[in-house]
């Protein structure tokens, strides 16, 4: 069959990709930019990649005719909390435009648990693109789900650090609301098994794991697989905008997510039907199991995708493109260079940097800025990488996104989304004569920038120098 994946560079888009190349499918792959599909050479050279963005007026003849059916795996409600609704209808909008002029049959959307009489703004959404998706030309089948656990989730990962980072938890009242969460890889099973079925055409079902949990529940079932004490005193009297900077400020997570996710938390999320995990005869995993399954790929660096690559988990939303050219003139600069002995070692730790492996020299004052940045608003260091050391352009590094990653032309270009008054580059190239250059860009913004600059130089002097010795040496 010849699909349109929409998505296909978000969290479960990254996961269903190969799988429907393992199926012997044809891909066209709809990204807004596609420097930004972090995929091998060799799956590239498998899939078609055209470059849409949803929320603009449609294009003519950007898609082939004989698409035989297309997935819908875009959402908005990381990148706003007000006017992420109207974001997300005019996208389905635009899609059934797309779609009215192929001859596609079936359209497969996952969406959101929506049983309650009272939804959240985000669940509500959810639902609203549903309707606007039945009105299109394809038959649709709608998947309906709550938390999903898989490692690289949003979910996964608000729980995992709150349950490693806080032994002791005074925790909202939304704690108690219960929710029914499903692993990722049933997820994907369902998104492939109702692919062509003609008994789902035209058909909404919620999908669900075997576990109906509050969410105190679930961090204590995440503490118990890590073996950790955890004590968590739930009260009454945070509101809902104190619960969203207490995520924030606790966990890698958005403040604009964080606010979105509390207003959903209090709604329950529990599936009213399993018809078709009978149909598809699929076997759910339970939480706990899920949670071992994550750490599994997380200890054998195999995690597909992260929504912390999402560019909304981020604070700029310009094309990455507009960055890679760094500027040269009314910028300030530091810039370090070393000789190398050992080219290639020294290629691999600049590949390797940030996460765990840390910035080489000075790691503790890395991490005081990461604090001070999460302070004012920023991400701070919490969102780490995906990958010890594969990069790929779009990926989130710490508080920088990598703009730039030629491994053949040995150069990584980093561009700051810590809060700076103005713009920061980081580049690090190795050149002909095997001489490491690092070199740190600031365009500052006004007088309070060129301040900022130069308040830092005694520490750029410092960090900036042992970081290139220490990757030119690093053997670690």
């Amino acid at each position: 069959m010849k699909i349109l994946l929409t998505g296909a560079n978000g969290y479960i888009g990254m996961r269903l990709l190969p799988m429907l190349l393992e199926q012997g499918h044809e891909l066209i792959c709809a990204v807004r930019n596609e420097a930004r599909l972090s995929v091998s050479d060799a799956v590239r050279k498998k899939i078609e990649v055209v470059e849409i963005d949803f929320l603009k007026d449609p294009k003519p003849e950007v898609l082939p005719r004989d698409i035989d059916a297309a997935y819908y795996l875009i959402h908005s409600m990381s990148s706003s909390t007000s006017d992420f609704d109207e974001k997300e209808e005019r996208s389905a909008l635009n899609f059934n435009t797309y779609l009215a002029s192929t001859h596609c049959k079936q359209v497969i959307y996952l969406g959101g648990i929506a049983n309650e009489d009272e939804l959240s703004k985000h669940l509500q959404s959810r639902k609203k693109v549903e309707d606007i998706l039945f009105e299109g030309k394809p038959n649709l089948t709608v998947l309906r789900a709550a938390i999903i656990v898989g490692s690289g989730s949003a979910s996964f990962e608000i729980i995992r650090d709150l349950c490693e980072k806080l032994p002791v938890m005074i925790t909202p009242k939304w704690v108690k609301t219960r929710c029914q969460p499903i692993a990722v890889r049933n997820v994907i099973q369902y998104l492939l098994g109702v692919l062509g079925k003609e008994e789902c055409y035209n058909e909404s079902f919620d999908i669900g794991g075997p576990d109906i949990l509050s969410y105190k529940q679930m961090m204590k079932g995440y503490a118990k697989v890590r073996k950790l004490n955890l004590f968590i005193i739930d009260v009454p009297f945070l509101s809902p905008k104190l619960s969203s900077y207490w995520l924030y400020f606790v966990t890698s997570t958005s403040y604009k997510l964080a606010l979105n996710l509390v207003d959903s938390m209090r709604i329950e999320v529990i599936t009213k039907d399993n018809r078709l995990q009978k149909l598809l005869n699929i076997e759910p995993i339970p939480y706990e199991e899920a949670i071992e399954l994550a750490f599994e790929k997380i200890k054998q660096n195999q995690v597909v995708s992260s929504w912390k690559d999402s560019m909304v988990s981020g604070r700029f939303r310009k094309e990455l493109k507009q960055y890679v050219k760094v500027p040269e003139y009314g910028c300030l600069k530091d810039h370090q260079t070393a000789n190398l002995e050992n080219p290639e070692k020294a290629l691999e730790n600049i590949w390797s940097i940030g996460g765990e492996r840390g910035w080489y020299y000075g790691n503790w004052l890395w991490k005081i800025r990461g604090y001070l940045d999460k302070l004012i608003g920023g991400v701070g260091l919490r969102r780490g990488r995906t990958h010890p050391n594969k990069i790929f352009e779009g990926d989130a590094l710490d508080f920088w996104r990598v703009i730039l990653a030629d491994k053949e032309e040995k150069r990584l270009l980093l561009f700051a989304e810590m809060r700076v008054p103005g713009e920061a580059w980081l580049e690090f190239e190795i050149d002909d004569k095997n001489v490491l250059h690092q070199t740190a860009t600031f365009r500052p913004k006004g007088l309070w920038g060129r301040f900022y600059w130069f308040l830092m130089l005694p520490f750029h002097y410092f960090i900036f120098g042992g970081m290139v010795r220490r990757i030119a040496k690093y053997k670690g």
